[in-house]
């Protein structure tokens, strides 16, 4: 009995126990590809909708400066470009009483110098908040917050007027540089991006390899920042580009940026000339756009990247 058990026992302990059944994957619906939902018709024509309500300022922008003032007031209104925009251009460049071109160089100095001190700034106090411990971190951290709440244009613009009449600074570009060279979204922005990008691990390594804090912040945390870098890069350009009303109460006619050029433009006369106003307006947009052409696909993955953080 035992002897004709064995050979069963054998067999059953060489065969392999029956796989447990795969289970089956769910079709992707008609709708979606790959478990990615594609549009439908629907939405489709709302994004069009949206791209062309985006795009239409611009091209009635680009219409009227192309076309006189008659033809922009006129009904109906001229959908098609004209041919006088090269004119137009030409004599918003060399117009003496609006100082375009000297507005541009003015706008570029000071946007220029206050986005990348933002920038800098930014990274390095930003990399202190998050990775540097010291006495009174929470405090200081608390009042950047708080400086984020102060509507400068409603409580800090007089103060600052009577600094720079204290420091003899009026009508001098850096009256319009200094109130702008750090501010708190930027310090705040650069210490919730430093610390989900740079893990503690690789700072900790870094200082047994030797490397000082400055190492640490230009060999690692700054490679690290650049996609968050691009976007407050661009934020700040923006935002000192298009500032008008400081720069309108330190700076005079003779010494303007290219948002006061554009308000002379239109107030040369007693009737605003729309089509030569609109060509400043269409000369001064030029470098944000040559920003979101060179750096556009950095700001896309730094906003992507920062969203998925």
């Amino acid at each position: 009995m035992s002897t004709a058990t064995a050979p069963r026992e054998q067999a059953t302990a060489a065969t392999p126990p029956p796989k447990a059944p795969k289970p089956k994957r769910r079709k992707a619906s008609s709708g979606s590809v790959a478990g990615v939902l594609a549009p439908t018709m629907l939405t489709r024509i709302g994004l069009i909708g949206v791209a062309i309500l985006s795009i239409f300022p611009m091209y009635w922008m680009i219409v009227i400066a192309s076309r006189t003032t008659t033809d922009a007031s006129g009904f109906p209104p001229a959908l098609l470009p004209g041919g006088n925009l090269g004119v137009h251009v030409q004599e918003a460049l060399t117009n003496p009483e609006a100082n375009l071109m000297l507005g541009l160089r003015n706008s570029l100095i000071i946007t220029g110098t206050v986005t990348i001190s933002v920038v800098l700034l930014s990274t390095i106090i930003g990399f202190a908040f998050a990775k540097l411990r010291f006495r009174g971190s929470k405090i200081l951290m608390g009042t950047v917050l708080f400086s984020m709440m102060v509507p400068l244009q409603q409580l800090g613009m007089v103060p600052l007027y009577m600094v720079m009449v204290e420091l003899e600074w009026l009508d001098t570009l850096q009256a319009a540089i200094l109130p702008f060279l750090i501010n708190g979204f930027g310090v705040f922005l650069m210490r919730q991006y430093v610390e989900q990008a740079v893990p503690d691990e690789i700072i900790e390594a870094a200082r047994i390899d030797g490397a000082s804090t400055l190492g640490i912040w230009w060999r690692i945390v700054l490679p690290a920042l650049r996609p968050a870098m691009v976007v407050l890069g661009l934020l700040t350009f923006m935002l000192n580009w298009n500032e008008f009303l400081w720069p309108f109460m330190v700076l005079s006619d003779e010494n303007p940026t290219v948002q006061l050029a554009i308000r002379q433009i239109s107030t040369a006369t007693w009737s605003a000339d729309l089509s030569m106003v609109f060509t400043g307006t269409l000369i001064s947009i030029i470098p944000i756009a040559i920003l979101f052409v060179i750096f556009g696909r950095q700001i896309v993955h730094g906003i992507m990247e920062g969203s998925g953080k």
